[in-house]
């Protein structure tokens, strides 16, 4: 499957933005989908994730209750919408899918195995 991130910018502190990512190539339905994000000189962080069709979203402590994580099967389309956007968020967000992910690895970078090329968000202060 391949995956394309869009949506982030530049957006002041209290904002929000909305990033899409959508899939090609094979049964998008079928994979559990994640927003991972990485900040210069770290690894990349979980964000979010949501298993193959919905169901519970499971959130990093540091964006739950600010960031919702979603998916339109129809439209091969997941979606993380983000509000209360701080300073700290700033970092590259990459969508990530994988057809086989076990729950204790979901919010595991390594855990899966297909990945957008990344989008910035910016957040000033």
């Amino acid at each position: 499957v391949q995956l394309q991130a869009s949506g982030g910018g530049l957006v002041q502190a209290g904002g929000f933005l909305r990033l899409s990512c959508t899939a090609s190539g094979r049964t998008f339905s079928s994979y559990a989908m994640g927003w991972f994000r990485q900040f210069p000189g770290k690894e990349r962080e979980f964000v979010a994730a949501i298993r193959w069709r919905g169901g519970t979203p499971y959130y990093a402590d540091s964006v739950k209750g600010r960031f919702t994580i979603s998916r339109d099967n129809a439209k091969n389309t997941l979606y993380l919408q983000m509000n209360s956007l701080k300073p700290e968020d700033t970092a590259v967000y990459y969508c990530a899918g994988s057809s086989s992910i076990i729950l204790s690895n979901i919010n595991r970078a390594y855990g899966y195995a297909y990945w957008g090329q990344g989008t910035l968000v910016t957040v000033s202060s």
